[in-house]
């Protein structure tokens, strides 16, 4: 298994100045933003696109420094209501696939998206439990007509241009928990799976481990977010907290550089579990902890995995 990072983490700096940085903390590979809310700093897609010469070029500069492309980043949401907004995000999408496929690289991370409740909604709108009944309503009509269609057709696009799609499971999107990944993927096609991200699965009240055991193969691509909930407001007001991030105090849960949410028993059977359905690809650290600087979060998370994926190589050599 390789450790890697997703440098939406490096956004403020140039690439190949990221890169050196990268390779000094001896990392294996870089998952890198090519569009949509993990922006596109260090890929700048548009231009790579129209030129395979030019795409290959830039790949070069990464992969000549001994560091793999894990997956081009491209999280959005092109079922927005807002024609503008999902077309947007949509162009971006298609783009990813499209640079994907020139440069070698074959999965995509991204967003399922979510859709409005209708087609006269302005908004997306998340629908978390059945009642009133039209809340049920609108939730079956999101699916049939607007998740189903769309991403079965996304799914064959980037199926003939080699590349698979791997969806977080993200709370404000129609896929949030293993059964909507597993959803999307039966009615959609097999190559969607996976961008597993425990951190929003904690504070959801599920068991990552559990979630990776059902989900099996389809685990296409990991990152390494951890999540600390504290008990004291999550007694008051339970996890739905739409407090700032920033409102730390205040809030339910927070996002934290791994090791600070869940101790290393947690997180060496979380590369265990992984191991176990068949996953040996890249863990890409993602760096959200509002309570650390990029720096500090990042090297800390480097150190703490380092010594968890050592161990594991280290036993599977004794073992072989």
């Amino acid at each position: 298994m390789k450790l890697g990072v997703m440098m939406a983490l490096f956004s403020g700096v140039d690439l190949d100045d990221a890169l050196d940085r990268i390779v000094a903390m001896k990392l294996d590979a870089v998952e890198i933003g090519a569009g949509n809310y993990p922006g596109q700093s260090h890929c700048p897609v548009q231009e790579l696109v129209k030129s395979k010469a030019k795409a290959r070029q830039w790949a070069s500069r990464i992969r000549d420094r001994g560091i793999e492309i894990s997956a081009l980043a491209c999280h959005g949401n092109p079922l927005h209501p807002s024609a503008a907004f999902a077309r947007k995000h949509h162009d971006a999408w298609r783009n990813a696939v499209r640079l994907a496929e020139m440069i070698g690289v074959n999965t995509i991370t991204g967003f399922s998206g979510c859709p409005g409740g209708s087609d006269r909604d302005k908004g997306p709108n998340w629908i978390v439990c059945p009642w009133p009944p039209d809340f049920s309503e609108m939730l079956r009509w999101q699916w049939e007509k607007k998740i189903v269609p769309y991403w079965k057709r996304e799914a064959k696009f980037a199926a003939d241009h080699g590349v698979r799609m791997a969806f977080e499971m993200h709370p404000g999107m129609s896929v949030y928990n293993t059964e909507t990944l597993l959803r999307v993927r039966k009615e959609c096609g097999n190559n969607i799976g996976a961008n597993f991200d425990p951190s929003h699965l904690f504070w959801q009240g599920m068991d990552p481990l559990a979630s990776i055991r059902a989900i099996g193969k389809a685990v296409y691509h990991v990152h390494a977010k951890d999540t600390r909930i504290d008990p004291i407001n999550t007694s008051l007001n339970g996890t739905l907290d739409t407090k700032p991030y920033g409102d730390e105090l205040a809030r339910s849960w927070v996002f934290r550089t791994v090791g600070f949410g869940h101790d290393a028993l947690f997180w060496r059977d979380f590369v265990s579990t992984l191991r176990m359905v068949g996953y040996d690809g890249v863990i890409s650290i993602e760096h959200e902890d509002s309570l650390m600087s990029a720096g500090e979060g990042f090297s800390k998370a480097v150190e703490f995995l380092q010594g968890i994926l050592l161990k594991e190589k280290l036993g599977k050599m004794w073992w072989a």
